[in-house]
Formats: C-alpha cells, sequence, structure tokens
C-alpha cells in the first residue's frame, strides 16, 4: 500500500506493514487527538477492520485492536467516548467506495492470530515525562517512577499524613484508570505488595482521584498508558514500595506555610496525632 485516506480529524496513511495515523491539532480536534499527535498501528496488532455508516452523512473506517496490543486502549477499558476513539476514522459518505477499499486491504493482511490477545504491547505507548493535575494532587511519570504531590486544599487525612509518594515501576502490577467524565473517576496505582482489598480513592496514597477539570481524559489516559506500558514491558525484579518524600528543590515559603496552617487544621480536628503534626511539620520546614 502506501496511500493516505484523509478523514474528519485525523489522517490514515497506509504503509506495507503498519498504518500511520496522524491527528489533527485543529481546535475542534478531540483533545486526546492533539495530545496523541500520531500513531502506528502494525497490522499484527489488530482483530478486526469494519466500515459502517456515522452520523450527519459520514462513514466511519474502524480498525479495532486486539486486547493486550495497545497500552492506550487496555487502560481505556472501553470507556472511551465514540468521538474520541483513536481507531475511528471519519469520512464524507462520498467517499465510501474509496474507504470500502482500504477496509479491504487492511483486512488481508491482518494476521492468522488476529482473534487471540497479544501476549505484549504492539502499539508504542505515549511517551515519557509526562504529568497531569489531578484534584488532590500533581502526577508525574519520568519512564522510571510515578510521584503524587499532594495539594493542601484536596487532599484527605490520610494522605497528609503519608507524606507525598514515589512508586517505583517494579513495586507495581498495573493501573486502574477510571474515566473523569464518570462520578468517582480517579487514577490508582495497583501495587505488588498491596494487602487486601483498595481503599476509597480519596483515602488511597497510591491513587490520584479527579473532578470538573481535573485529570482530564487527554492528559491523565496517556499517562495511565504509559505507567501500565512501563509497567508490563519489565522494569527490573519487584520492589517493596516505600513511602518516598519527592524531592523538589527549595519550595516557595509561602506555600510552607499554607502546607502548615492546614496541617495545623486537621491536628486541632483531632485527624493528627501530635507525633504525626510534629514529625510532618519538621520535614516540611525542612524543604525551606
Amino acid at each position: 500500500m502506501g496511500d493516505v485516506l484523509a478523514g474528519i480529524h485525523a489522517t490514515w496513511e497506509f504503509e506495507s506493514d503498519s498504518v500511520l495515523i496522524r491527528f489533527e491539532r485543529g481546535i475542534r480536534a478531540p483533545k486526546l487527538y492533539q495530545a496523541l499527535r500520531e500513531r502506528r498501528i502494525p497490522h499484527e496488532a489488530l482483530e478486526s477492520v469494519s466500515l459502517s455508516q456515522g452520523k450527519r452523512g459520514t462513514v466511519v473506517l474502524h480498525a479495532v485492536p486486539r486486547p493486550g496490543a495497545d497500552p492506550l486502549m487496555d487502560a481505556a477499558a472501553g470507556q472511551l467516548k465514540e468521538s474520541c476513539d483513536p481507531y475511528r476514522l471519519v469520512l464524507p459518505a462520498e467517499r465510501e467506495t474509496l474507504a470500502e477499499y482500504y477496509a479491504d486491504e487492511l483486512r488481508t493482511c491482518l494476521t492468522p492470530y488476529a482473534s487471540k490477545p497479544a501476549d505484549r504491547h504492539l502499539v508504542a505507548a505515549p511517551e515519557a515525562p509526562l504529568n497531569f493535575k489531578a484534584y488532590d494532587g500533581r502526577a508525574g511519570f519520568d519512564g522510571r517512577q510515578v510521584t503524587f504531590r499532594w495539594f493542601w486544599t484536596g487532599a484527605s487525612s490520610e494522605k497528609w499524613k503519608a507524606g507525598d509518594q514515589t512508586f517505583p515501576v517494579a513495586a507495581l502490577s498495573g493501573v486502574d484508570w477510571r474515566s473523569p467524565e464518570v462520578f468517582d473517576g480517579h487514577l490508582r496505582l495497583l501495587r505488588r505488595d498491596a494487602d487486601g482489598g483498595p481503599a476509597q480513592a480519596d483515602r488511597d496514597p497510591a491513587a490520584v482521584i479527579f473532578g470538573l477539570g481535573y485529570g482530564p481524559v487527554h492528559e491523565s489516559l496517556p499517562f495511565a498508558a504509559a505507567v501500565l506500558a512501563a509497567v508490563r514491558g519489565g522494569a527490573g525484579p519487584a520492589i517493596p514500595h516505600q513511602p518516598v518524600p519527592v524531592a523538589a528543590g527549595r519550595r516557595d515559603p509561602a506555600d510552607i506555610a499554607e502546607r502548615i496552617r492546614h496541617l495545623g487544621d486537621l491536628h486541632q480536628a483531632g485527624l493528627v496525632t501530635d507525633d504525626e503534626f510534629s514529625a510532618k511539620k519538621a520535614e516540611l520546614l525542612a524543604e525551606l
């Protein structure tokens, strides 16, 4: 092949062993498309290809990835809206014949094991470093470890007691992403050494919670996919997780003062013991 099929918000370039999808970055394009920019989908990563009628005089060329082939779709776990599905190419209805031709061409490229789950990721994950702002903290991933730094205005007392967190990839077994477009949206890191069932996301130091304007799909989903790919790609032997304060150099004194004030409120409310208050206050003052 080697031809190009331009649709609404994306262009598919058909190569001998893959499809290169280039996403439009215009203001009307879904923000997830703008964040992804482009993706190369090997033929062996595809399960099926279909062409169907779309809305308002359009047709939709839809490629379905094999389970386990794409970390982005694995992390999404069926929660993406159709309008954000990066495997859907929407075209004007008058291009239906051309779209059917390319659909047939792609079907001939499917492998004999297309109906089986992939034993490894075949599509590249978004590249680190990545970060996003959640409701109760800021999440960062540098390719080797995930960090959560709590916000004094949103983090629960349980998270404040635990302190800012660092999770080496080797200490993780997976990622649970719950879309910010549902009531209890969150990103939770699944730890190898976790005992029992997970706590509520707002109380779990291994999770950040979303909210209106926090953890949007185009920021938190690529983040989850990158972490998932690193976990499944193997990052050395599993090691126990130890809470580690995130190194951030010298902090803004005003920020430290606000954090100590909030800690004092928790102490007065009986949510933090005298020892916990003294230890955390000393830790914060040491960051000045």
